[in-house]
């Protein structure tokens, strides 16, 4: 969906680096997860050399598989907040841009009817935010780099389309990208909505998959 006329954003764009906000507190956490695992193998080859000091007890042993559990986790969570620390938002007079490593797309405000931005509880104190771009038109639900933002729900007002695009924000990084885009699209701001916890949902993984096979000839 990029514009011919712009092939990048604009130099005055503003900037959120969401990937790196992510980065700055997914990694470490990953990390002392990843280390916990590393103590937890370490007293498991202790255990298999005879080498562990005092009788070894089941709770003991339960204690250990769940450290390795843990440093299993920390290594699962390290992928995807290593992948994703150069992600980028960039917000100008087109539309807003979105990076992910090399990959740059840009959804223009000439194609959207509205923009609005959904908020549910995620925890006890916490929030969970998103930004909902309603197009103007029909869209492609497969698109190969939007199509994980595409939910089909039901909108906002009647008149707007089930089908949208969602972006998830974190409290820190939701509202500077608020004020990028009611300050360039005022006449498209549809205004703030709390939802029902979990609305963030998950792309339609299986009906990508499904879709794709029947476009292949």
């Amino acid at each position: 969906m990029s514009s011919p006329h712009t092939p990048s954003p604009a130099p005055n764009a503003t900037v959120i680096r969401i990937g790196r906000r992510s980065a700055m507190t997914g990694l470490p956490c990953s990390l002392v997860l990843m280390a916990i695992g590393a103590v937890g193998i370490f007293g498991v080859v202790l255990v298999a050399t005879g080498q562990q000091k005092g009788e070894s007890t089941v709770s003991g042993f339960v204690g250990l598989a769940f450290m390795v559990a843990l440093g299993v986790l920390g290594v699962i969570l390290l992928v995807p907040f290593w992948a994703n620390r150069r992600n980028r938002i960039l917000i100008d007079h087109t539309g807003l841009w979105l990076e992910t490593g090399d990959s740059r797309n840009v959804i223009p405000w000439h194609g959207l009817s509205g923009v609005a931005l959904y908020w549910s509880e995620f925890g006890r104190k916490g929030k969970i935010y998103s930004l909902e771009l309603y197009p103007n038109g029909p869209i492609d639900r497969d698109d190969p780099n939007l199509w994980g933002l595409v939910r089909d729900e039901e909108p906002l007002h009647p008149g707007l389309p089930r089908l949208r695009h969602r972006l998830t924000l974190t409290a820190p990084n939701q509202r500077p990208v608020v004020d990028a885009v009611r300050s360039h699209v005022p006449h498209l701001w549809l205004g703030e909505t709390q939802r029902p916890t979990g609305h963030i949902g998950r792309p339609d993984v299986r009906g990508h998959r499904r879709r794709m096979r029947n476009r292949t000839p």
